[in-house]
This record gives structure tokens, C-alpha cells and sequence, in this order.
């Protein structure tokens, strides 16, 4: 995960890691409760922290962090330390004894530590529905890695098994986990939450693997499952994102789209979406395009989906043909 993946809370828990117990507890002190427990537990999930992911949280937060570029490790021996001496033993306890209840009963949390590569030799041989189980209880991230390793015709009977799921026996869940667990203590240390299954967390596997097993996953399931495939194609690129592709790519997307459609996708977005767009037309244009979104007035919400939805396809339509590159994971940069 990058910091720009990251919420504010996370980077504010690993800031909180790296100050120590006892300046951190002083910042803790002038928080809400409400506040303190929720930072609490995002400390509790952070487990370790990696170098340089701390390295640029802290750089963000600089004027605070001086001092203090060291990595830390979150976990509840040190989120307990953290409330004991911000909140006092007493209040301590009973916010530790709710996050023990939460965090102790996670499925599969053992895994979030392990090495992928590991995950991949131990699940590669295992039944789909228990690779599936097993990924949509992983941080997506981690998931696409294995999912990526995985047969061709294996990727998309897992993918399709996520994107279905919906709730299963906690014994079941606890059988698979025990058994698991005992095939891999060696290699193991616990920590972390888990996802759930669904389309949203197999889009956002999908999203982090590359081109090519994308396409092989998205492929396979439409083979299975034609209308599933393309509810998915649809959420993997939301109109939205067009702030992540560069000037180059947003200018090849605009001389594919009507005008009237622009306006109207326009409506209601944020200002920094608006102004990604503005910015690459000409002065002229923008002007125009500006005028007919006020002309528009109040607009249905299904006809500024229908006319983002066609944007999307020119985008999707423009990948396929090699003329813009979407970024996608934890690449550095993409080129068009």
C-alpha cells in the first residue's frame, strides 16, 4: 500500500507509532474518546510498519515527526501502554477489553504477516472455494499477489467464487483457518483485519494485478458468468478516476466524447475532477463547457451515470488499444 492509498488515519496511527508511548499518549489526551478508540484500533491493526512507508508519513508531517524517523510496531501491547497513560488504567481497560473482543475473533488474521509467495505454495494446490475464502479475507493488495500466481483457469473459477460469496458458517471458517493455520505456523505471525467477499474487494484485487491477468481473469469469468464480468468492468474504472490519468490521456479521452455528455458527467462531481477536465481544453472551450453545465440545471442522477458510463468505455476503449495506460496497484508511474 502507498500513503495515497492510505485514510488519514492509518498515517495518523503510524505517526502516533513512531513518536513513542509517552508523546503520544500527551496527543492522545486532548482527543474525544470517540477519537481515542478509533485510533486505537487502527493502531492495533497497523502491526508492523514498513521503513519507508514511515519514512514518507512522517515526512508529511514533518514539523511534528523531527526527531523521530524510526520504525515502530503497532499491536495491543503498545495501543494498551498508549491508553493506560493517556486515558488511565482503569479507562484503559475497558477500551481494551471491546478492541479484544473485535480483533480476537478476526478470520484468517494470521495471514496479513506472511510472505505471498509463501500463501502461493500453500493455497495454490487447496479447493477454489477455500482459496476464495481464504483471499477475501486478505488485504486486496496481498490477494492480487497470489491471485496472480495462480493457473489461468484457476484465477478466473476463484474470482468467480469471491464475487459470489456471500456468507459462510463461521465453523466452516474456523475449520478452514485451524486447518491452515497448523500447515502454516511455521512461516506465520498474526495481525490485521480482514476483508470480506464481493465485487468490491475482488475489483480491487483485480486492480492491483497486471494487464495480462486482468484480462485472463476478466475473460475467464465471462465465460461463466457474462453479465457478472461486465458489472465488474464497470466498477474497475469509475468516471472519477480520470483524476489519476495524465494530461496526455485525458486529452485522447475528450476528443472522444460530446460535449453535451461531458457536461452533463460533470454535474455534481468534485471541483477537482471538474478542474482535471478544464484544464485540458483550451480557454475557449472550458468557457463553453462551463456555461453549458450551468445550462443544464438540475439533472436526474441515472442521466449523469449513463453519460460518466460512456466517458468510462471511451477510456476503457482507448487502454484496449494501447493509447492511454490506466495506473494500477502500487505501480510508480504509467505512460501513455
Amino acid at each position: 500500500m502507498t500513503t495515497g492509498e492510505m485514510t488519514g488515519l492509518r498515517k495518523a496511527a503510524i505517526l502516533l507509532v513512531q513518536m513513542g508511548k509517552d508523546d503520544a499518549a500527551k496527543i492522545m489526551a486532548h482527543l474525544r474518546e470517540a477519537e481515542v478508540e478509533e485510533l486505537t484500533a487502527e493502531i492495533v491493526r497497523l502491526g508492523q510498519v514498513e521503513a519507508d512507508i514511515a519514512d514518507v508519513v512522517l515526512e508529511e508531517f514533518h514539523d511534528l515527526a523531527t526527531g523521530h524517523r524510526y520504525v515502530g510496531q503497532g499491536g495491543m501491547d503498545f495501543a494498551r501502554d498508549l491508553l493506560e497513560a493517556s486515558l488511565g488504567r482503569e479507562r484503559a481497560g475497558e477500551i481494551v477489553g471491546r478492541l479484544n473482543t473485535v480483533f480476537m475473533d478476526v478470520p484468517f488474521g494470521f495471514l496479513s504477516q506472511a510472505d505471498p509467495r509463501q500463501l502461493l505454495s500453500f493455497l495454490q494446490d487447496e479447493h477454489p472455494q477455500t482459496i476464495a475464502l481464504v483471499l477475501a479475507h486478505m488485504t486486496a493488495t496481498q490477494a492480487s499477489q497470489i491471485l496472480s500466481g495462480l493457473a489461468p483457469e484457476l484465477q478466473a473459477d476463484v474470482a468467480h467464487r469471491i464475487a459470489v460469496m456471500d456468507r459462510t458458517s463461521p465453523d466452516i471458517i474456523r475449520q478452514v483457518e485451524a486447518t491452515l493455520e497448523r500447515k502454516m505456523s511455521s512461516v506465520l505471525q498474526p495481525n490485521d483485519l480482514s476483508n470480506v467477499g464481493g465485487l468490491e474487494p475482488l475489483v480491487e484485487i483485480i486492480n492491483r494485478t497486471d494487464r495480462a491477468t486482468e484480462r485472463l481473469i476478466l475473460e475467464g469469468l465471462a465465460g461463466r458468468n457474462p453479465e457478472l464480468a461486465e458489472e465488474i468492468r464497470s466498477k474497475m474504472f469509475m468516471f472519477e478516476d480520470i483524476v489519476s490519468l495524465d494530461d496526455r490521456s485525458i486529452q485522447l479521452v475528450l476528443r472522444q466524447v460530446e460535449t453535451n455528455d461531458l457536461a452533463t458527467a460533470l454535474k455534481g462531481v468534485r471541483e477537482e475532477v471538474r478542474q482535471k477536465v478544464m484544464k485540458n481544453l483550451s480557454e475557449r472551450a472550458s468557457e463553453n463547457l462551463a456555461d453549458e453545465i450551468e445550462m443544464l440545471g438540475p439533472v436526474r442522477l441515472r442521466t449523469v451515470e449513463e453519460s460518466q458510463a460512456k466517458i468510462v468505455q471511451a477510456i476503457r476503449t482507448l487502454e484496449e488499444s494501447g493509447q492511454i495506460v490506466i495506473r494500477r496497484g502500487d505501480d510508480d508511474e504509467f505512460v501513455g
